[in-house]
C-alpha cells in the first residue's frame, strides 16, 4: 500500500531498528569487527595491513587476552600477527587457525559499490575481502572473543595465525615459518582460505569440500636471444619466431595424469551429483584412474583438468626493442600450478626439455611445493559435525585446490593443514578478487556459528587426548 513519505519516513527508524535486534550480541559484534575490516584498504602498497593489526590487537586485549600472547611481526609495509588462546595442555600440541589480512587491489571507479565500505543488500555482503578473507579473519577474531566471554578453556593452545601479503609475495608466512616457528608451531592448522559448501542455483547445499591438498605456484620465463640488426635485412634465426616455436610446444604439451587420494574421493563424490558427461568422467576416473578416455575428458574442462595434472599457461609476453630492428630478445612468463608432490625443479626440467637448449627457462622469485595432507578422522569428525550444524546431512569430501594459499608453507613444514572455511556459496555468487566481491549474508553468520561449534569441538574436553 502507497504511504505518505511523511509516514514512510516515520516508520524507517523502526524498520531498521527491528532487523538490529535479529542479531544476537556475538553476531553484532561480528557483523562490527567486519565491517571495520572491510574499511581497511590492505591492498598492496597502501601500508594499511599494520593498521588493521593494530585494530585487531585492540579487540584482543579488550576481550581479556594478555600482551604477552597478542605478537606482532612487522615485514615491511605489511605484518604478520599471532595470537595465542592457552588451553590446559591435556589435549596435545596446540591447533594453528589460518587467515590473511591483504586484499586484492579493488579500484572504486570500477565498482557499483565502494569496495572498503561493508555494503549489506539484497541478502549478501558487499565488499573487497568479504569472501577473500576478510570473512576468515573476523570469524576467528570474534570466536576467540566469544569463548573468551564465556570462559572456554581449550584442551589445548588455539593460534591465530594473520598473515600479511597472501595474495601477493607470502613473505610473511615463509618469516613465521622459517623465523617464528615457536610461535606458530601446531599439530596441525585450519584454514579459512580454503574448502567450503557449494550451493545450487536454488540455493540448495549440495557438497562441502574439505580441503587437504593445493598446487603449488611457480612462473617461469622463457627467453631467446639473438644479435639482432637492421629489420631491412631479416636473418633466418628470430628471437620473436623461435620464442613463438617454444611456446607452441608449451601449448601442445600434457603433463601426466596423476591423483591422490584427495581427488579420487573428491571425484567419486562430485561424480554422484554431477549430470551428463562430465559426472559421467568424474565417476570413472574415481574407479579407474588409469582410465585415459575419462582422464581427457576432465582435462578439456577448465574447472577440473588442474585436479588431475601440472599445468603450465602463458600469461606475459614481451620483446623486441624498436619497429625498424630485429629483436634481440623475447620473453614470456608461463604459470604453472604443480600437482602435490612433484617437485619445481622437476617441472623446470620439463618445460626446459621441451623447449630446447636455446631457450633459457628462469623460476621467477620463488616458489614451493608440499605433499597433500593426509585425511585425519578426527578433523574430518569436527568438520562433519560443525557443517552439519549449518546445513544437516550435506555430504563432506575432501578435495584439492587447483590455487594456492599459506597453507603450502605449513605443509611444507610439516605441519597437516585442512581448508575448512564454513562458507556456503553459489557459484554464480563467487567473486573473489573481482568486480563487486560479495556473499551471502545467512552464510556469514552460519560461518560464524560453524568455528564455534568446530573450535569447542577440536579443542574441547571430548577431543582430549
Amino acid at each position: 500500500m502507497f504511504k505518505p513519505l511523511s509516514a514512510a519516513l516515520l516508520t524507517l527508524p523502526v524498520a531498521i531498528a527491528a532487523q538490529a535486534t535479529t542479531l544476537d550480541a556475538n553476531q553484532a559484534q561480528a557483523r562490527d569487527i567486519f565491517s571495520h575490516l572491510i574499511a581497511f584498504k590492505t591492498e598492496i602498497g597502501q601500508g594499511q595491513v599494520p593498521v588493521m593489526v593494530k585494530y585487531l590487537a585492540d579487540q584482543f586485549r579488550a576481550a581479556g587476552f594478555p600482551e604477552s600472547d597478542i605478537h606482532i611481526i612487522p615485514h615491511g609495509e605489511t605484518a604478520a600477527m599471532v595470537v595465542r588462546y592457552r588451553g590446559n595442555g591435556t589435549g596435545g600440541k596446540p591447533i594453528a587457525l589460518m587467515a590473511h589480512m591483504d586484499v586484492v587491489t579493488a579500484k572504486p571507479e570500477d565498482w557499483q559499490r565502494d569496495p572498503f565500505k561493508l555494503t549489506e543488500e539484497n541478502g549478501y555482503f558487499f565488499g573487497r575481502g568479504t569472501e577473500d578473507i576478510k570473512s576468515g579473519v573476523t570469524v576467528l577474531a570474534a570466536n576467540f572473543i566469544r569463548l573468551k566471554k564465556e570462559g572456554f578453556v581449550p584442551t589445548r593452545d588455539l593460534i591465530i595465525v594473520y598473515t600479511g601479503d597472501e595474495e601477493t609475495t607470502q613473505d610473511t608466512m615463509q618469516d613465521l615459518v622459517e623465523h617464528h616457528r615457536d610461535l606458530v608451531d601446531a599439530d596441525f592448522a585450519l584454514n579459512t582460505d580454503a574448502g567450503g559448501g557449494e550451493l545450487s542455483e536454488s540455493g540448495k547445499p549440495l557438497v562441502y569440500g574439505l580441503q587437504t591438498a593445493e598446487k603449488a605456484y611457480a612462473s617461469f620465463e622463457l627467453t631467446t636471444r639473438n644479435p639482432g640488426g637492421h629489420s631491412s635485412l631479416p636473418r633466418p634465426d628470430n628471437a620473436i619466431y623461435e620464442l613463438a616455436d617454444a611456446l607452441k610446444k608449451v601449448q601442445g604439451y600434457s603433463f601426466p595424469v596423476m591423483w591422490n587420494d584427495t581427488t579420487l574421493a573428491s571425484f567419486k563424490a562430485l561424480g554422484a551429483t554431477t549430470q551428463g558427461k562430465l559426472g559421467e568422467a568424474m565417476r570413472a576416473f574415481a574407479q579407474d584412474p588409469h582410465n585415459q578416455a575419462a582422464a581427457d575428458v576432465l582435462a578439456a574442462e577448465p574447472s577440473e583438468v588442474g585436479k588431475t595434472r601440472t599445468t603450465c599457461v602463458a600469461t606475459l609476453l614481451r620483446g623486441g626493442h624498436a619497429d625498424n630492428a630485429l629483436p634481440q630478445s623475447a620473453t614470456a612468463t608461463i604459470n604453472c600450478r604443480i600437482f602435490p608432490g612433484v617437485a619445481v625443479a622437476t617441472v623446470q626440467k620439463t618445460v626446459q626439455d621441451l623447449v630446447g637448449p636455446k631457450v633459457e627457462v628462469n623460476l621467477v622469485g620463488k616458489a614451493i611445493s608440499s605433499d597433500a595432507s593426509p585425511l585425519r578422522p578426527d578433523v574430518l569428525a569436527a568438520v562433519t559435525k560443525a557443517v552439519h550444524t549449518i546445513r544437516p546431512g550435506v555430504t563432506i569430501t575432501p578435495e584439492q585446490e587447483s590455487g594456492a594459499t599459506d597453507g603450502l608453507y605449513f605443509r611444507a613444514a610439516g605441519i597437516p593443514t585442512y581448508g575448512v572455511s564454513g562458507l556456503f556459496m553459489k557459484n554464480s555468487d563467487a567473486f573473489a578478487h573481482g568486480l563487486n566481491e560479495r556473499i551471502p549474508v545467512k552464510s556469514f553468520y552460519d560461518d560464524l556459528a560453524y568455528w564455534h561449534v568446530l573450535l569447542t569441538t577440536v579443542a574441547g574436553p571430548s577431543s582430549a587426548k
